[in-house]
């Protein structure tokens, strides 16, 4: 019962992280109807910098609003630079340019910071609460679950409750429409591609103290659960990047825990298989009207 209760605390905070992650790649796709394949490089690239004005600061906060920024950025240059100028209505330009720009990324942080691994020290204590003689979360933990539950909530807020979430809707799924009523739709793409790469590089960021450090790949496994929690869930769905991460993060956990860890992408892939013969368009996939 006790590793139970602690598997279930790791894979809570796990899960906050993937659910994070795999939203990022939900607004990119509403927004743009394309897979960001870059968005982890993009996020490493925004840790990079995060981690360079920490350790020439000493703040953790202003290195994390930092990498917050540049993740924006890259990703509203991104979309102007690159994903404006392919075609609209053809998704392999836009799969092709991003897994070039994952090289070109990858390659440049190789360059410019090597390709060992930096520790990244947590700005809380890594050592777990104990309750009943039972470790639970740790002061870190409770971070990483409040950090990424105030950027959902946030985001849920824009898109549900403000004009400007109206707006990024519409010109996601009615472009036209949307210019037609005034909508600006080029630079709500933009806005959405900046919001998509901030909020994977928050992801990044918290989950990068806790596993070996930082280097030009310490994305990518994140990516990949995270796409498959935004597959499990609906790329359409920002409840079910939610529901999907939270459940994702406890099966790992728990395989992880009573099996061995390289049993858990297994885990990962069979769920991910289930559901999609299931449920093509994911679990909280909006079902279609029917036309006849």
């Amino acid at each position: 019962m006790d590793r139970f209760v602690f598997l279930t605390a790791a894979g809570l905070a796990r899960g906050a992280v993937l659910a994070l992650f795999a939203l990022s790649l939900v607004i990119v796709w509403r927004t743009a109807r394309v897979v960001n394949f870059a968005q982890a490089a993009m996020a490493a690239a925004a840790v990079y910098a995060a981690f360079a004005v920490t350790a020439a600061t000493g703040s953790y906060w202003a290195g994390l609003l930092t990498g917050l920024a540049a993740g924006a950025l890259l990703g509203a240059a991104a979309e102007r630079g690159l994903m404006r100028r392919l075609p609209a209505h053809a998704p392999l330009p836009g799969i092709i340019v991003a897994i070039g720009l994952v090289m070109v990324l990858q390659a440049g942080l190789a360059i410019a910071f090597g390709p060992e691994h930096r520790p990244m020290h947590p700005p809380f204590s890594e050592r777990p609460f104990v309750i009943g003689g039972v470790p639970v979360l740790s002061p870190y933990d409770l971070f990483t679950l409040g950090a990424a539950a105030a950027v959902m909530a946030v985001l849920a807020l824009l898109f549900n409750r403000t004009s400007l979430g109206l707006q990024l809707r519409a010109a996601a799924f009615a472009p036209e429409t949307a210019r037609l009523l005034g909508v600006r739709v080029p630079r709500m793409v933009t806005l959405g591609w900046a919001l998509s790469v901030a909020a994977a590089s928050l992801a990044a960021l918290l989950l990068v103290p806790t596993e070996l450090g930082l280097n030009p790949h310490a994305a990518d496994l994140l990516f990949v659960n995270a796409f498959a929690v935004a597959v499990i869930g609906g790329l359409d769905s920002p409840l079910g990047a939610l529901v999907a991460g939270i459940g994702v993060g406890l099966l790992v956990s728990y395989v992880t825990g009573y099996a061995s860890a390289s049993a858990a992408p297994l885990a990962v892939l069979a769920l991910m298989t289930l559901v999609l013969l299931v449920r093509p368009g994911g679990l909280f996939a909006a079902r279609e009207a029917r036309t006849a």
